[in-house]
């Protein structure tokens, strides 16, 4: 893994993390790392991100705070609908990733099933999935925050070798988001659109062509895209968010914590 996006070994951030890794394994509780490590490890491209995301099974997120409250860390959980926060005294913080923040879903137990093993600040850790890294951050479409250069990376390097099969039915009906990034990835890298299976394409293709028979609704899909740009769509645009129950599985609860969040809106936590 290119090192230059991990914290230098002895400085406060590192300690943090090799501190909060050890809180983990001491309680027990199975985790992955995501977010800019796992990507910089697939990739080979540096991210230069001090963040460490930690991934777990919802099931065990009430565990994982209550052992790092015990440890003398800030912990809770302000969107319960997929993101704890563990805060140090000196004011590092760690991610506790458990799902989607537009409420598309959840980690399960596949996650686990298919990590790769890597190591990490001198450690051997399981990494997220590549599969599953892409389809989590395929959603990332916010004004400020834009993850669709990360999604190129990974297919570039992993497309040949991708379980295409697993990584389709993770899309499901979003497929349109992955056909999207598959055009965008042609674009991008001419010389490399062998590297997506030709079946995988017509298939999306033949699909996108049958939507166009099916009939519209008002329903709005750009919230699992943006937290942000698509609110006076679903505000006073008269369109329904796809996240919300019984479209998705976002509370209006959750939505409304979530949505209160927005950067000038209230702080996090």
């Amino acid at each position: 893994m290119d090192t230059r996006s991990l914290p230098v070994p002895g400085d406060s951030l590192a300690t943090f993390y090799i501190d909060a890794l050890r809180v983990l394994a001491q309680a027990k509780i199975p985790f992955l790392v995501g977010g800019g490590f796992a990507c910089a490890r697939y990739t080979k491209v540096d991210r230069d991100t001090k963040d460490l995301d930690i991934l777990l099974h919802p099931r065990d997120v009430s565990r994982a705070v209550t052992a790092f409250a015990r440890a003398g860390y800030r912990a809770g959980v302000p969107y319960p609908h997929w993101l704890a926060k563990v805060r140090s005294r000196d004011h590092h913080y760690l991610d506790l990733v458990f799902g989607f923040g537009n409420g598309l879903a959840r980690v399960d137990d596949e996650w686990f099933t298919h990590a790769v093993v890597d190591t990490v600040l001198g450690l051997p850790l399981r990494l997220c999935p590549a599969e599953e890294l892409l389809w989590s951050k395929a959603f990332i479409q916010e004004r400020e925050r834009f993850d669709g250069a990360d999604v190129l990376h990974l297919l570039h390097a992993r497309a040949a070798t991708f379980d295409w099969n697993r990584l389709l039915a993770r899309f499901g009906d979003q497929w349109p988001v992955l056909l999207s990034y598959l055009v965008l990835f042609q674009f991008v890298y001419p010389a490399r659109r062998a590297d997506v299976p030709q079946a995988v394409m017509d298939g999306l293709v033949r699909a996108l062509r049958r939507q166009r028979a099916e009939p519209n609704n008002r329903l709005c899909l750009g919230t699992l895209l943006s937290r942000e740009q698509y609110l006076p769509d679903v505000t006073h645009g008269g369109y329904e968010d796809a996240r919300i129950r019984p479209h998705g599985d976002m509370t209006l609860a959750e939505k409304t914590i979530w949505t209160a969040a927005i950067k000038g809106r209230q702080a996090t936590m």
